[in-house]
């Protein structure tokens, strides 16, 4: 039996595919129970006990829709960090609002500026949208602002996107470098810089709140999903010139928020000391991940962010066989998808079990390749 045939073109000519696997799917295809889920980037230490007391608090409200202009959490927001309410808008994670920004500015054929091996995701909805990516190599295994900003001049791009910290590789800009870069840009290019990791990246590597507010074509992203421990809530955040986040309410699903993932951001929001307490949680947590890959002949990359990147000293065939081999051991990670990136995994921190299943497993599968 054919399928519809009424798909638009462009629908018709993507490939059917997701920018991540889960280990939801892995498990399933393979029949191999997960035993250590440290390859999604996710938080293991869970978010703060007063975040699960609120969403219990508020169990019972869900019957109720979220309030459509997301009132109290932009509020908290703008106190958070220093702006107006009029600076923000709240969706469902930073994806739904990567999806946004490219609806707001691509249409077919336009050129989007990315780095050649950055978050797939962002790429996924640039041709969904029918935009064209236009790529630039990582250099030292870190974005290349100039080489970003050359294609933006060459293209005369609309869109262009940053990742600081960066995933996949978790390298990172100073903070003056961003705005460099950015002040740089041509008006008429709107970045996107997504600073999903900036909880857990070091002093000096975000710029201020208010270096870039008075930029009307710079977005920042962030999102509770990481150090905050919410990644199954769904909720992500963008700030800049009013003048520009207005526009999301024209297209964005205003209904789209969970009434009690808004409360659960809130509640984390306001427990500011257990963020801390998982942000050290989180460098002891790379320290360990960097000992054992040294421990066993692997590189690890210096990291800004909650996983650390490993070189495995070959190509993408190597690395595949360590990511399959430890999968068979329960251990479930990543790695990135095109060379030269690929010639590392991917481990994201976690409890401590989990680690030290990862150390077990590790030495043995390097032997058996």
């Amino acid at each position: 039996m054919s399928g519809f045939s009424r798909f638009t073109p462009l629908i018709s000519a993507l490939p059917a595919t997701v920018p991540f696997v889960g280990p939801e799917a892995i498990e399933r295809q393979r029949g191999l129970p997960v035993r250590a889920r440290i390859g999604a980037n996710e938080s293991g230490f869970g978010p703060a006990p007063s975040v699960l007391a609120a969403i219990r608090a508020t169990a019972g409200e869900i019957w109720k829709y979220n309030d459509p202009e997301n009132f109290a959490l932009k509020a908290a927001l703008a106190t958070h960090l220093g702006l107006a309410p009029a600076n923000l808008v709240v969706g469902e994670g930073v994806d739904d609002l990567l999806g946004l920004v490219v609806r707001l500015v691509i249409e077919p054929g336009m050129p989007v500026v990315t780095s050649f091996g950055g978050y797939p995701t962002f790429n996924f909805h640039v041709s969904g949208f029918g935009g064209r990516l236009v790529t630039t190599p990582y250099i030292n295994d870190r974005e290349d602002l100039d080489g970003l900003l050359a294609a933006v001049r060459r293209e005369n791009a609309p869109l262009v996107y940053l990742a600081n910290p960066d995933n996949p590789m978790g390298s990172w800009w100073d903070a003056d470098s961003v705005v460099a870069f950015a002040r740089a840009l041509p008006e008429t290019t709107l970045l996107v810089l997504d600073e999903a990791y900036c909880e857990t990246a070091p002093a000096g590597s975000t710029p201020s709140t208010a270096a870039l507010i008075d930029l009307p074509n710079v977005l920042r992203t962030r999102t509770f999903s990481k150090a905050y421990g919410l990644a199954g809530a769904r909720v992500g955040y963008a700030f800049g010139a009013p003048e520009t986040v207005i526009a999301f309410d024209k297209i964005r699903n205003h209904f789209g928020m969970p009434r009690l993932s808004t409360e659960a951001a809130l509640a984390a929001l306001a427990d500011q000391a257990y963020l801390k307490d998982v942000v050290s949680r989180i460098v002891a947590a790379r320290d360990r991940i960097s000992t054992i890959a040294t421990a066993n002949g692997l590189a690890p990359l210096a990291s800004a962010t909650n996983f650390v990147a490993i070189d495995c000293g070959r190509d993408g065939v190597h690395a595949r066989a360590i990511v399959d081999g430890l999968m068979q051991h329960g251990v479930f990670i990543r790695m990135p998808g095109v060379a030269p990136l690929n010639r590392c995994i991917r481990v994201s921190t976690g409890l401590p079990a989990d680690l030290d299943l990862f150390e077990e497993a590790l030495p043995t599968v390097l032997q058996s390749l």
